[in-house]
């Protein structure tokens, strides 16, 4: 057990670390690019700090625990908008326009798609394509479209080009071994505690896996760059399902558990809902709202573990 749970910690210490290395090279080779902040965060940053996602939940689908794999996904998204969307939004409301816009749709029609494949229960190949698809085409889209206000002057990161893109690939290869460690750890305390590995998956791993995110969106807001804090975690959750779970799912097709379902799964749909509600109504995140979304989080969580 006592080695399970250094595979566990060691997994996520691993992640954080060599997640933040992965992202700063991305940064600093899109900003050498001429990439926009909005762009950098959506895109760069938003699925950089996903990567540890995928590499959990591929390491976990070759290892015949879809449980993991799905919840990963799944739990990841709830993460980003109660937990890392909430703690962002409590320490300064956040703007919420772009929730509205293009990429908010993007992010509801990808949580959609996701919801309806959990409630047909089987994600094929064809499924896992279809993701992939419609992530190609979100990403051209992307990259074609620039908005004057996007071309705020940021500071540019301290490297070259070829020196982002060493950092990069360290950064890589710690965030596949930390996955590594992390699904073998994880497995193994659900299986000592008979806990279902979805929810294994749903808690332990996915806050695990966001903890990028989290870390990001936290710095961005202290900074007062708003875009790329409410851009990185629209990107990741679209990454998450329209990438990770396309990826996964092309790869090795998955079979969604029972307990995906339920709770979980209402939880899913609402928490994505939510932010773009009070966008609607107040054009912001305000402060109350950042600390009710972290409340909502927390009795999930007690609601599927108890």
């Amino acid at each position: 057990m006592l080695i399970d749970i250094a595979y566990v910690a060691g997994g996520l210490l691993a992640l954080v670390i060599c997640g933040d290395v992965l992202v700063r090279g991305a940064v600093a080779v899109a900003q050498r690019a001429g990439l926009s902040p909005f762009v950098i965060g959506l895109t760069l940053v938003g699925f950089g700090t996903s990567m540890p996602e995928l590499m959990t939940s591929l390491i976990a689908a070759f290892q015949g625990l879809p449980g993991i794999a799905l919840g990963n996904v799944v739990g990841s998204n709830i993460a980003n908008i109660l937990l890392i969307l909430g703690v962002t939004a409590a320490m300064g409301a956040v703007p919420g326009r772009a929730l509205l816009e293009r990429d908010g749709m993007v992010m509801l029609g990808a949580t959609a798609l996701c919801a309806g494949l959990i409630m047909f229960g089987y994600i094929g190949r064809a499924a896992g394509l279809l993701c992939l698809a419609a992530l190609a085409g979100y990403l051209i889209v992307t990259f074609r479209s620039k908005r004057p206000e996007d071309e705020a002057e940021e500071p540019v990161e301290g490297m070259s080009v070829w020196a982002g893109v060493g950092v990069f690939l360290l950064g890589l290869l710690g965030v596949m071994a930390g996955a590594k460690f992390l699904v073998q750890g994880a497995s193994e305390i659900a299986r000592a505690f008979a806990v279902s590995e979805a929810v294994i998956g749903l808690t332990i791993v996915a806050v695990g896996t966001s903890l990028p995110e989290l870390v990001t969106s936290v710095v961005a807001a202290r900074k007062g760059q708003g875009a790329i804090a409410i851009g990185n975690i629209i990107g990741s959750n679209i990454f998450n399902v329209l990438g990770i779970l396309g990826i996964t799912a092309a790869v090795y097709p998955l079979t969604v558990p029972a307990d995906m379902a339920g709770v979980t799964l209402a939880v899913f749909i609402l928490a994505a809902l939510a932010p773009a509600a009070f966008a609607r109504i107040r054009g912001q995140i305000p402060r109350w709202a950042g600390f009710s979304f972290v409340a909502a989080y927390v009795g999930y969580v007690v609601a599927i573990v108890a």
